[in-house]
């Protein structure tokens, strides 16, 4: 699947509920369908910085395509985590890169996350991004 659709299904999926309490609990299920990080992987090093609760973030770079497996201590920060791997896992470094998530707005979570949260979830992005422009230098080499 491309990154468009899976931003795309988690739109429908979203469009399932009306009440943001609703979308609140499956962000929350969307956490526990999480591969868990690794925890040698649970190191200061993979914290993403700017996110108000812990959020760790390892990349593996196989066969020219980034897989991402996450953990974090809170379970709102875990969902979206998991939404963020769930659009860009499995994609090379370019498409990761130059990807455009419009899912983000198009299921309102920037109006209804508190600033911190919000500000968390563009760290997460920044982070992916960066370790995809960092694994398309390393592939251009």
């Amino acid at each position: 699947m491309t990154i468009n659709q899976e931003q795309d299904e988690i739109i429908e999926e979203f469009e399932l509920f009306s009440d943001w309490m609703d979308k609140y609990e499956n962000i929350i299920e969307i956490g526990k369908e999480l591969p868990l990080i690794d925890p040698k992987y649970k190191i200061p090093e993979n914290l993403i910085k700017g996110c108000q609760s812990n959020v760790w973030l390892h990349p593996e770079f196989e066969d020219g395509k980034i897989f991402f497996t996450a953990d974090s201590d809170a379970i709102i920060t875990k969902g979206l985590i998991s939404m963020m791997i769930k659009v860009l896992s499995g994609h090379t470094p370019t498409d990761i890169v130059n990807a455009e998530l419009y899912f983000i707005d198009t299921i309102g979570l920037q109006n209804h996350l508190s600033p911190n949260r919000s500000n968390g979830l563009l760290s997460m992005l920044k982070q992916m991004k960066m370790y995809a422009a960092a694994f398309q230098t390393q592939e251009s080499k």
